[in-house]
């Protein structure tokens, strides 16, 4: 689990993600509704209207709308752009557990300790439908993504499928009116219902307190207090329970599916976040906390993030790393997508797959090192417990057939990081952390006490760079003896120029850049992530945080004129700056630099957004 962003609370119930900005919204137990913004990790604005525990909240997906539903009976619907609640709907006479927009219709569906399922007409403020039939709590109700569905979950024992398609065409036909002759329970006079029981699926031993549809494929997961979660697949005639996944000792709180890969994530009052694998039904992952129960668990709509709420607050968090590995040489970038190696061009833009990699790690490619010489790679996968983890060496074939690309044999074996450090020569930091020198053959030549570390990075021919918890240490492999050192804590990436007399140390917050013999030039500190960063041509630093490019200079007056991407960007109208050439319109020029360090200007430019 990579945690994104962590806020600390009283217990989260509720969470929904914004479908278009960083925005999560968090319902609270002590009443109060919370917006963040988890990209730049604050607090937005405080909604404090319920009397009691906020359990539902939900995003409008096109409006600046959202609803949530408390233990005073009320469903609320706020337009966060006024900063106010717009209406309240009143009709449950029980706690309300969970509010849902319907993704196209003018709809929100509430589960309720009533007993009952409502679906609401936000736009008419009206109740249009009361689903009964549940004899116990109703927990949980969502509407199908794509169908005229909706499932639900009870204490009752059941999860209840429920067609609503009557409900759709008397509502939302061409001029059609909600009629006066029905009732609010959706029976006519002839009798017929706007929603009706499709599918009971009845296999829990205990109380269900989740129920979710899959995005795509006609499956349901449900979590209980028997301490399960159950996959139960349905077609037009029937529905039945498929597996039921085991491990958690606790009750199940939430259970949803990845919107993207066969897994099912569960969370539960044992303290945990479980993942699933769906074809195997078997754990691929647990997340725990020391202290704190999970309560609900919600996926973004389109990225790759998911948010656990608990008793102390909520994370928002990912499973694995998305950003692939790579490497560069020269107009050359190699990185690894989808089980291949791929090769793209700079000059051409000509990007091919020339190698498929051996399948058999569940893990992605977490670092790669690249040998121009032998056209050779290491490829480096980080287990979730780092003793398991291993690196592959390969060469890559001459003639690639970018359509149907060869599967070489690999040479695997255990190691945190492998690095080249010469031309037929690469270090392996191995499980125990010390240092073992490995021939083009994976054959250990030497081992090499060095200092303690957790991480070595490639730091040209016979060195390496060494991280230990608050330092940087470069160390000669040849003459096993360390030339430099310095201060910073848990680099992530270490970058070098092209002629290998600036590196860059990126921290999570800092970047210190320093020259050949690890002198620190400049210390750069951001208040939120540094993202990434890459060196220019002419020795200038270009690096991302997590809202901004920005630019660090190792010398005064470096630029003779804009750069084309600049001048795309803010025009050709520049200022001279006595640090740097300067900006214009949407570039913001600051110098940041130690007062000792007079000659190198840091430069901010500020995305328009």
């Amino acid at each position: 689990m990579l945690t994104k962003f962590e806020t600390k609370s009283a217990r989260v119930k509720g969470l929904s993600f914004h479908p278009k900005r960083p925005w999560i919204l968090t319902s609270l137990h002590n009443g109060v509704i919370q917006l963040w913004d988890y990209r730049m990790c604050t607090l937005i604005d405080k909604f404090d209207e319920h009397d009691g525990p906020v359990r539902g909240i939900d995003f409008h997906k096109q409006q600046p709308l959202f609803v949530s539903g408390g233990d005073d009976y009320k469903i609320k619907v706020w337009n966060y752009k006024l900063r106010r609640c717009l209406f309240t709907l009143l009709g449950h006479l029980d706690y309300i557990r969970t509010t849902f927009f319907h993704h196209e219709y003018p709809w929100i569906l509430s589960a309720s300790d009533d007993q009952t399922i409502r679906v609401w007409n936000w736009q008419s403020r009206t109740c249009v439908c009361v689903l009964t039939g549940h004899n116990h709590y109703v927990m949980c109700a969502q509407f199908h993504p794509t169908e005229d569905l909706v499932v639900s979950a009870s204490l009752d024992q059941t999860v209840r499928v429920w067609d609503i398609s009557g409900l759709r065409k008397k509502n939302l036909s061409p001029g059609a009116v909600e009629s006066d002759v029905r009732g609010i329970t959706g029976v006519d006079l002839f009798g017929t219902t706007d929603a009706v029981v499709k599918h009971v699926l009845e296999g829990h031993d205990r109380g269900v307190n989740w129920a979710a549809f899959h995005p795509t494929m006609p499956l349901i997961v449900s979590g209980a207090d028997d301490r399960q979660v159950k996959i139960w697949r349905m077609n037009e005639s029937k529905a039945w329970e498929v597996d039921t996944c085991r491990g958690h000792y606790n009750n199940v709180s939430c259970a949803v599916f990845h919107p993207r890969q066969e897994l099912i994530l569960s969370n539960s009052e044992d303290k945990s976040i479980r993942v699933w694998d769906m074809s195997k039904r078997t754990g691929v992952q647990t997340f725990r906390r020391d202290h704190d129960r999970f309560w609900v668990l919600a996926a973004h709509p389109n990225l790759n993030l998911f948010a656990a709420g608990h008793d102390g607050g909520m994370i928002v968090f990912k499973l694995e790393r998305e950003r692939p590995a790579y490497a560069v040489h020269g107009n050359m970038l190699h990185y690894v997508k989808d089980r291949f190696l791929r090769q793209l061009d700079f000059n051409s833009s000509k990007d091919v797959a020339v190698m498929q990699l051996r399948s058999g790690s569940k893990f992605p490619v977490f670092n790669m090192s690249y040998n121009p010489a032998e056209n050779a790679v290491l490829l480096c996968t980080r287990a979730s417990n780092l003793e398991n983890s291993t690196y592959d060496l390969y060469t890559i074939p001459k003639d690639a057939d970018s359509q149907n690309p060869d599967a070489p044999e690999g040479k695997r074996s255990s190691g945190l990081t492998a690095v080249w450090v010469a031309r037929n020569r690469f270090a392996v930091l191995d499980r125990m952390h010390s240092l073992l020198i490995k021939n083009l053959k994976n054959e250990i030549t030497k081992k090499v006490q060095v200092p303690n570390c957790d991480e070595i990075f490639y730091a040209g021919t016979g060195n390496l760079l060494l991280r230990d918890a608050d330092s940087i240490t470069l160390f000669d492999v040849q003459q096993k003896r360390t030339l430099a050192s310095v201060k910073i804590s848990k680099v992530k990436y270490v970058i070098w120029s092209a002629d290998m007399s600036h590196v860059a140390l990126l921290a999570k917050h800092a970047i210190v850049i320093c020259n050949r013999k690890l002198d620190a030039l400049c210390n750069i500190h951001e208040n939120i992530r540094v993202k990434s960063g890459a060196w220019d041509e002419s020795g200038v630093f270009i690096y991302t945080t997590s809202n901004h490019i920005k630019y660090a200079v190792t010398t005064g007056l470096l630029w003779k004129q804009p750069k084309h991407w600049m001048t795309r960007t803010a025009g050709k109208s520049w200022e001279k700056w006595p640090c740097c050439r300067g900006t214009t319109r949407l570039w913001k020029c600051a110098i940041s630099v130690p007062k000792t360090l007079t000659n190198f200007p840091s430069c901010i430019l500020s995305l328009a957004t």
